[in-house]
This record gives C-alpha cells, sequence and structure tokens, in this order.
C-alpha cells in the first residue's frame, strides 16, 4: 500500500519560515521523482519543486531562490525548505511521486498559509 505522508503546513508570517516534509512507503523511492504540488483556492494545482533520483532539480518561477527541494533515500523521505514566504504561497501543498513507468502518486496535503 502506497502512503506519502505530510507534515510541516502551519500559519506563519510573511517573510517567515516553513519545512515541509513527505515520507514515503510502498514504493521504489530511491528511482522516483518526488515532487512538491500546491492549490490555492479556485486555482490549479501547480508544480512548486521536483528532485530527480539522481538530485536534479527544478522549481516553479515563483518560487526560484527562496524553496529548496531535497531527498533522503535512506529515510524514503522528501523536504520542501519554504523561506521568504509571502501571503501568495498560501495553499494546500502536496507531495506527489512518480515512478519510471509513469505511475503517479499523492499524499493527502498539507496546509500552509502565509499572513501579511
Amino acid at each position: 500500500q502506497v502512503q506519502l505522508v505530510e507534515s510541516g503546513g502551519g500559519l506563519v508570517q510573511a517573510g517567515g519560515s516553513l519545512r515541509l516534509s513527505c515520507a514515503a512507503s510502498g514504493i521504489i523511492f530511491s528511482i522516483s521523482i518526488m515532487g512538491w504540488y500546491r492549490q490555492a483556492p479556485g486555482k490549479q494545482r501547480e508544480l512548486v519543486a521536483d528532485i530527480r533520483s539522481g538530485g536534479k532539480t527544478n522549481y516553479a518561477d515563483s518560487v526560484k531562490g527562496r524553496f529548496t527541494i531535497s531527498r533522503d533515500n535512506a529515510k524514503n523521505t522528501v523536504y520542501l525548505q519554504m523561506n521568504s514566504l509571502q501571503p501568495e504561497d498560501t495553499a494546500v501543498y502536496y507531495c506527489n511521486s512518480k515512478d519510471p513507468w509513469g505511475v503517479n502518486y499523492w499524499g493527502q496535503g498539507t496546509q500552509v498559509t502565509v499572513s501579511s
């Protein structure tokens, strides 16, 4: 059974930081592309960042220089360090895994709220 369990969301003031974690089980973590997506009210879900098995990263333009994605293959965990948070970063953040066969799995989401 596949499980992606996010943690670390919460309420923070503008300019603050949060670190999201996603613990994965039931997948071959080391060969999966791991990503973070977010969905704000009334908007489509969008990619925030992803990281390939070899460590190559990809970021949305809106978070470049502020967010850092990383992974620990020994712990089957992916992280998203979010600095200089702004109100427009408010959203539900979802963990995603994609295996080499294109199968996607999603976590249940964690709320991030940034107050101005």
